[in-house]
């Protein structure tokens, strides 16, 4: 591996990670490809330009191909034939439309040695990432019931073709799903999910709103609905929520994660004391392949909760 890894990427439908390389410490921008102009006219003049993922993974001095594909339903793919090409990959979510999807891409990485992540750093932002510690540590006991929320604006722009961008069930009930699994570290073991067209402005398939009712394996339950009613007067992108109610005690994060809480049985403990800086996933990424670092999730781990809602979607 080179001093630093050099990226390809492929694609802006998503989180496309340019910016995040500028002056990165650990990796450096490469070459990009399915990229328009204007966006191309940010990048400088070192950066090489290609027409396609094929150009793209030909360069042989590519370690790792960051992909926003644009249609999500063709990552998977895209994603194989990365990983055979000899690139490491990071993928946006959802990385995979069907578990045999998701299968197909776990199984490429462990036959050509290749490492696969999603873009899946939902619960190493804060507040979540201190939420995750507090649930680790035991201190409000066990999980029994979690209650999580995803909810974006509405834009007459967003795809009514779910397989675009994933759809609302996928591309954005993932980080509820995350919330349940990483922050409140409670596997689930089954989905019940109930959807709704109602409120979009356009014909097509496009869900407005998602419920989910959930078993965790550990017992206990856990609920939770993601939707795209999230009014722009709303002071963040992301009106988000997340309550783990335990055996000693509840925590909490709402209003987009701006304000907390933590009530033990025998104390109401306020806001929740923000004690390390938010941690990038690609960060993490780039370190364990250098040699400095270990992902904090297994692959299994990290794609559970995509495996889930996919049985769920059938």
């Amino acid at each position: 591996m080179n001093k630093k890894i050099k990226v390809g990427l492929y694609g802006t439908n998503g989180h496309q990670i340019h910016k995040l390389l500028q002056n990165h410490p650990l990796a450096e921008l490469h070459a990009v490809a399915g990229f328009d102009d204007k966006t191309i006219a940010t990048l400088g003049k070192s950066v090489k330009i290609y027409s396609s993922l094929d150009e793209l993974i030909a360069d042989k001095d590519i370690d790792l191909v960051s992909l926003c594909s644009p249609k999500r339903s063709k990552q998977k793919k895209h994603a194989v034939k990365c990983m055979k090409a000899g690139k490491h990959v990071y993928a946006e979510k959802p990385c995979a439309m069907t578990v045999k999807e998701l299968d197909k891409i776990i199984r490429t990485s462990k036959s050509t040695g290749r490492i696969f992540h999603e873009m899946a750093g939902t619960a190493f932002e804060q507040p979540y990432l201190e939420m995750r510690k507090i649930v680790q540590s035991g201190k409000i006991g066990t999980v029994v019931q979690v209650l999580a929320q995803k909810s974006y604006p509405y834009f007459d722009t967003r795809p009514q073709d779910e397989d675009v961008d994933g759809g609302l069930m996928l591309q954005v009930g993932i980080h509820a799903m995350r919330f349940i699994e990483h922050v409140a570290c409670a596997k689930i073991a089954n989905i019940e999910i109930a959807q709704t067209k109602l409120g979009s402005t356009k014909k097509g398939d496009l869900r407005m709103a998602v419920s989910y009712l959930i078993k965790l394996e550990n017992g206990g339950i856990a609920s939770a609905l993601a939707n795209y009613l999230n009014p722009r007067a709303f002071p963040s992108w992301g009106n988000e929520s997340l309550r783990i109610f335990g055996t000693k005690g509840f925590i909490e994060a709402v209003d987009g994660g701006t304000r907390t809480r933590l009530v033990l049985n025998e104390k109401d403990c306020g806001p929740i004391e923000i004690k390390g800086e938010a941690k990038d996933y690609f960060d993490m990424f780039a370190a364990s392949l250098l040699g400095k670092g270990k992902m904090p999730l297994s692959l299994e781990d990290e794609l559970h909760p995509l495996r889930m809602l996919l049985k769920a979607r059938g």
